[in-house]
Order: structure tokens, then C-alpha cells, then sequence
């Protein structure tokens, strides 16, 4: 029953003519608020293939209203952290965020332009006056939205006081061994991962 409904709730890709004969739907710009709305043709499409269960939530269907671009930049910085497990920071107005982007460390301040970063592992503070918290983080994406909105999904963060100088060393060592001695490539890749986290761990502990 689950394949069949896969299959006609699939949406067929429309051709370059078609896409360019209409206007898009949903518009990619962040300066326009969020639609409040469900997938209507999602649920539509669901009930007919499987009227006797409640069709399952899109992400549409979590998503509020975005705040329009203000005509002044504000003092605060709004920031929405999440993990897949757990809501960090949820709309925390701060002074500035600094994430560890792939093109390098991203300082994100009010008025911001819209930007996406994708993150590597390394350090994340999020400044509120003299406050700092910090927060070591996997991987994931920042999006920088024009209404200094920032939101920030993380694979895996752990605030910095909470991780062990000693294990990090330890971890280290443990892979840089493994990483001389590995003979696969599987095995060379898998501790160069590990060597490249540890260090990104140990660095923003010492730095």
C-alpha cells in the first residue's frame, strides 16, 4: 500500500517550457514572510491513495510566518538553533554569531545579508552582551535570512565546557595511530575523519 502511494505522490519534474510559462510558486527569497500553510496537494494526493490514515506532517506544516524585512536594521540579532534531537537556542535575541563555515569563520551580525553556509566542525560562540556560549559542532548549515533572523541546524553540538581536554587527546592520538598504520583506503579515510574532528575539538579548546 506505502509503495503504491509512493509512486502517485510523486510530482512530475515539469519541463524547462512549463516552468518558465509560469510563475514559481514558492518564492526563494528570504525577504518575503513564510506562507502559513499545509502541502494541499500532498494531503490531497495521500487521501485518495489512503483515505483510512491521517496523512503525515510536511515540513510546511511546522514552518511560521517569517517577520518581514525591517525598514531599520535591528539591535538583536534572532537566532534558532536546532539538532536533530533537541532546540538549542529558539528565537534568543543576541549581539552576534560566529559559525565555523567551510570558507572559513562567519560572523553574523544584525542586518546581515542573506546568506548559506555550510559548517564544518569547529567552534560556534553566540555573543549576548559580556555573555558567550560556546558550542562545538559537527557539520550542518547557517541560514542567514534579510530580516536578522538566523537559523542554524547542527548534526551534532555539544557545548565546550562539557567536553574533556583529556579524551580529546587521548581520541587524537588513538587516530593518528590508526590512521599510520591503516593498509585500506576504508581504513585511511575513516581515521583521517577522525584525526581532522579531534584536532577541530582540540583546537577550540586551546584557542
Amino acid at each position: 500500500m506505502f509503495r503504491q502511494a509512493a509512486k502517485l505522490l510523486r510530482r512530475p519534474v515539469p519541463t524547462s517550457s512549463a516552468a518558465a510559462a509560469r510563475p514559481s510558486s514558492r518564492p526563494f527569497s528570504t525577504d518575503l514572510p513564510a506562507a502559513e500553510t499545509a502541502d494541499a496537494a500532498f494531503v490531497e494526493a495521500w487521501k485518495k491513495v489512503i483515505p483510512n490514515i491521517d496523512p503525515p506532517k510536511t515540513p510546511l506544516s511546522y514552518m511560521q510566518p517569517r517577520p518581514a524585512t525591517p525598514s531599520a536594521i535591528p539591535s538583536k540579532l534572532t537566532v534558532n538553533f536546532v539538532l536533530p534531537y533537541a532546540s538549542e537556542l529558539a528565537a534568543k535575541e543576541v549581539d552576534m554569531v560566529i559559525v565555523p563555515a567551510t570558507s572559513g569563520q562567519l560572523g553574523v551580525l544584525p542586518g546581515h545579508v542573506p546568506t548559506i553556509a555550510e559548517l564544518k566542525p569547529g567552534l560556534m560562540s553566540v555573543h549576548d552582551g559580556n555573555d558567550v556560549k560556546k558550542y562545538f559542532v559537527s557539520s550542518g548549515f547557517a541560514f542567514i535570512h534579510a530580516n536578522s533572523f538566523a537559523d542554524i541546524i547542527a548534526v551534532e553540538a555539544v557545548p565546550l565546557e562539557q567536553i574533556d581536554a583529556s579524551l580529546v587527546q587521548k581520541g587524537l592520538a588513538e587516530f593518528t595511530q590508526k590512521l599510520n598504520s591503516a593498509s585500506t583506503d576504508l581504513e585511511k579515510a575513516e581515521a583521517q575523519i577522525g584525526v581532522e574532528v579531534h584536532s577541530a575539538i582540540n583546537s577550540a579548546l586551546t584557542g
